[in-house]
């Protein structure tokens, strides 16, 4: 080192520096490497865990809202089933009240033309009360009578199927009932067949 110049000695200074950090830094990036490694391997073992444990919990909440619908729908079918053989029940019920009301009537004209010998009178007579007994019935089953002479058209109850032009009459004035019409309550069981004026 005596003998050597400023410039020899720098030199050898550098390489040995040089010399001994390649190996620290060698070592260096390998100890980081495997730290990293470590860290990113429980990172990713956490992660993963968190994960699975997301997935179950998600898949549990989808099978209680699997099941839920299923009860659902199965309720709802039970529902509509239901509802279907009641309204089959109620129809039937309200069939069957209002064929009992008319069958006197028909018991009545059947005793009628059992009759072998019966004069035009008695058989008029006869024809009347009948009449007179199925206008109580409907009565009892709350049906009414629309359309009458002298009545203002209304398309909504009345069937217009003639038409006459007379200076004597209103606009739109029924002149001639030719068949009755019948409602219960406000629904329209049969319009009113009717010829109109003007």
């Amino acid at each position: 080192m005596e003998n050597t110049s400023p410039e020899e000695q720098a030199v050898q200074q550098a390489e040995e520096v040089a010399g001994n950090k390649p190996e620290e830094e060698a070592s260096q990036p390998e100890k980081e490497s495997a730290n990293s490694k470590k860290k990113i391997f429980s990172k990713g073992s956490k992660k993963e865990e968190e994960l699975e444990k997301k997935i179950h919990e998600l898949e549990e909440a989808l099978s209680k809202q699997k099941d839920q619908f299923l009860r659902t729908a199965a309720e709802y079918d039970n529902y509509r089933k239901r509802s279907e053989r009641e309204k089959a029940a109620v129809y039937a019920d309200a069939t069957a009240a209002a064929i009992l009301e008319i069958l006197p009537v028909e018991d009545n004209l059947e005793r009628a033309l059992a009759q072998k010998e019966c004069s035009v009178e008695d058989l008029r007579k006869g024809v009347e009360m009948v009449q007179a007994q199925m206008k109580s019935c409907l009565e009892k089953l709350g049906v009414s009578e629309m359309g009458a002479e002298g009545e203002s058209f209304d398309p909504a109850i009345h069937n217009a199927v003639m038409h006459i032009e007379d200076e004597n009459l209103g606009e739109n004035v029924i002149v001639q009932v030719l068949q009755k019409g019948y409602k219960i309550g406000e629904k329209v069981v049969r319009h009113a067949m009717v010829q109109v004026a003007n």
